[in-house]
Parts: C-alpha cells; structure tokens; sequence
C-alpha cells in the first residue's frame, strides 16, 4: 500500500468576510518533493501556509497532513501531526527575550520528556547542522545578523527532527551572497535529512537552486501544479509574466534537465 501524501489539500475555500482569497483548491505534495508556491502580491501563498501549519483554519475543503485530517479531534493525534513538521518564518520569529539557545531549546522543553543534558546536546547538534558554533548559542537575536537570524531559526525548525518543513520567504531580507549560502545549506539539509520541503518563494534564484515541484496561485485558485519544467511551459498570463526573462527561464530548464 502506498503512503499517503505528505500534504493533501481538498477543496480549500478561504475568506475573511466578504473578501474570497481561496476558490476549491486541490493540491498534492509526496516524500521528497520540495515546492515552491508562487503567486502575486494578495494571491494568499502566505495564508495558504498558515492553514496547511494550522494556524488558520479554511472557510471550507479539508487540509490533511501524512493522511492525517487537522480538523481531527483526537488531540494527541494531532499532536504527534504537527511534531512531524517545522516551520520557517519569513522573519525568522525568533524570541526576542530567549537566546540563540533558549530560542532552538523552547520545542524541546515542550516534550517535557527530555533532560537538559539532552537538551544541550540537541542544541548544540542543530547548531551544527546550520554551521553555527556552540558559542553562537549565548548571543541574544538583537545581535545576529540577517544570515544568522535564519540559520538559527532554520535550527529551530528542526529541532523535532520534522519530515516536513516549511519555508515563507526563506531568502528575504538576505544580500545576494548570503541567500545562496542559505539555499545551498537548505539544499544540503533536504538531502541529508530526506525531508519533503513547500516553501513560498518569489525568488526565481531560490526556485530555480531548490525546487523540484511548482504550484502557482492566481485568480484565487491553483492555475498550474506539477514538475518545474511542466509548469513554466505553462501559457497562462501569470506564468508567462513570472517566467518571462529568457536566461532566468533557460536556467531554470536546465536545473530542471529539460
């Protein structure tokens, strides 16, 4: 029997009062897939996310995660659901009274099962794993820059040891240098770790480097899901605008192997 899909959205309407943001959206995300969802600007990639996290809940459709519907009313349940992923904010959400440790220490405190000799030696691996040293652990968020914001979030994200992990934005805010030193390390941790990634992204640098897989929201609806290359074959306008510089686009083909 096959496993089911890592995320699997059914029918996903979204709305805030009189305002529709979402129409019937249907989408699929397997092991190993890492997608990237584009869209413009108030087409509710963001929004989307939240509710595939939990956070917000749809106006109607399903949202299910490891085959696991999250309007479940078994708690724990959904509990042992959502220690199998992780998130990565676009502005890294880190707590700014908690230390670089405190901040990738706070989930596994949660578990109340833990020492905090483990605990340490948790901390200390997640750090690693991002390229940051035990000491980087003492410094408060106020003194990190840009790039170590997201690494130590990248950090805390993973700090259950997620199947999936999820990413807004992860290159905001990064000079160009530092956002490929970030995909490159995000490239390396999927592999290694196996982990099925869905990131918002409208970064054509970052889709092209990471994405396997491209969803594409417009008109408030899902106008093209699939492998990259099927994707930006697409004649839709949206597609046609997003992809429309010619080396950006043979790149991105040839990452692709197309």
């Amino acid at each position: 029997m096959n496993p089911p899909p890592v995320i699997e959205l059914r029918g996903i309407g979204t709305r805030f009062g009189s305002q529709v943001i979402h129409r019937d959206i249907d989408l699929r995300v397997d092991s190993g897939q890492i997608l990237a969802l584009v869209g413009g600007s108030g087409s509710g990639k963001t929004t989307l996310l939240r509710e595939i996290l939990g956070l917000l809940q749809p106006s109607a459709g399903s949202v299910h995660l490891f085959g696991v519907d999250l309007a479940d009313p078994d708690s724990g349940r959904q509990r042992a659901t959502r220690r199998r992923l992780g998130m990565l904010f676009q502005q890294g959400a880190l707590y700014s009274a908690l230390s670089v440790f405190d901040n990738i220490a706070f989930p596994l405190r949660e578990l109340r099962c833990l020492d905090e000799d483990w605990i340490r030696r948790l901390v200390h691996l997640k750090l690693g794993m991002v390229e940051l040293a035990p000491a980087d652990g003492n410094l408060m968020p106020a003194e990190l820059s840009g790039g170590m914001v997201k690494r130590v979030a990248l950090a805390r994200a993973l700090a259950l040891e997620p199947e999936l992990l999820l990413l807004d934005e992860p290159t905001a805010g990064l000079d160009p240098e530092r956002s490929k030193q970030f995909v490159a390390l995000i490239a390396a941790l999927q592999q290694a770790l196996g982990l099925t990634v869905m990131m918002v992204t409208h970064d054509l640098e970052t889709l092209s480097k990471l994405a396997t897989h491209v969803a594409a929201l417009a008109e408030q609806r899902l106008i093209a899901c699939g492998p990259k290359a099927e994707v930006m074959a697409s004649d839709h306008p949206f597609i046609r605008e997003f992809f429309a510089n010619d080396g950006w686009k043979t790149a991105l083909m040839a990452a692709h192997g197309k």
